[in-house]
């Protein structure tokens, strides 16, 4: 039966979506990124002591991150202590160094067992367990970032750094927050385009293993450049920052996933505009600044 000509439906086209295939809003994340990028650099090589609290603000907050989302799990940590341990943390390590970032975690973790300890007794070995975790994940391994631009206790400064020279370990954290860059933008690149065979599809299903391969030839590429540019080392050891800073990465991308998965969370939280949650810029870094840390220590005192 013919329907009347003034009856019929038009179609209408399909809105265009406004959310990238890879689920990002590519120019809220890109602004945001540059910007902490830019604070992150720029308190770096002008104020050190500023850039120790831009750290210690990071762990702050993903420590706050991921205790709401265990809160909404059931589990209550011990908020307050962690809290104290994230701001102190970096400090500590810019002042004292490896020892001190070693003692004051173990105050950290007493401290939490104490303050559950004081509290009434219903989830409290959940909650210590929790707490001493996020403690270990967030603030101590952040710390390592700071490590190397220790100065010793006494040599702080507010301003630019004593005799206006710039420390070697400056360029060298700058170097392992430019290959966490390149591990992020050209494993997103190449995956979002070329990714077909998904590196662990019950964990992370967007990472695939072209997108890993691409993390790796970016992160080469800049690892290079770094060491024959400004880091005054031979360019192979380019190659094995990179290689060794992308598997970190994306452990530490996998790991926070683990955890979202585990929690029901897709981000951490929508704090940072195009990128979810501070945890979820933190991921990389977190496990990364420990292995760049030891890298350069175990290349320097080979030679």
């Amino acid at each position: 039966m013919t329907e009347p000509a003034g009856s019929r439906r038009r179609l209408r086209p399909p809105r265009p979506n406004p959310t990238p295939k890879a689920g990002r809003d590519l120019p809220a994340a890109i602004g945001v990124g540059l910007a902490l990028l830019a604070a992150v650099l720029g308190t770096l090589f002008f104020l050190p002591l500023g850039f120790v609290a831009v750290v210690a603000g990071f762990a702050c907050f993903g420590v706050w991150e991921i205790s709401r989302a265990l809160e909404s799990y059931g589990i209550r940590v011990a908020f307050t202590p962690l809290i104290l341990a994230s701001a102190a943390l970096p400090f500590v390590s810019y002042l004292g160094g490896l020892e001190a970032l070693l003692y004051g975690a173990v105050i950290g973790a007493f401290a939490i067992l104490v303050w559950r300890s004081a509290e009434h007794a219903d989830g409290a070995a959940p909650s210590i367990y929790a707490s001493t975790f996020i403690l270990a994940w967030v603030p101590f391994l952040i710390s390592f970032a700071v490590l190397s631009i220790h100065t010793g206790v006494g040599q702080a400064t507010l301003g630019l750094w004593p005799g206006g020279e710039i420390p070697q370990g400056v360029f060298q954290l700058m170097t392992m927050l430019l290959l966490v860059v390149a591990n992020d933008t050209f494993g997103y690149l190449v995956g979002a385009s070329l990714g077909k065979h998904p590196m662990a599809p019950k964990i992370s299903p967007k990472k695939s293993w072209e997108g890993f391969a691409g993390s790796v030839g970016g992160a080469v590429l800049i690892g290079v450049l770094a060491c024959v540019l400004f880091l005054d080392k031979p360019w192979w050891f380019g190659v094995v920052l990179a290689v060794g800073m992308v598997g970190a990465a994306t452990a530490g991308d996998l790991a926070e996933s683990m955890v979202k998965r585990e929690l029901g969370v897709k981000d951490m939280s929508s704090i940072l505009p195009g990128h979810g949650g501070v945890m979820d810029r933190l991921d990389s870094i977190l496990f990364g600044s420990p292995v760049a840390f030891i890298l350069f220590h175990v290349f320097e005192s080979a030679h």
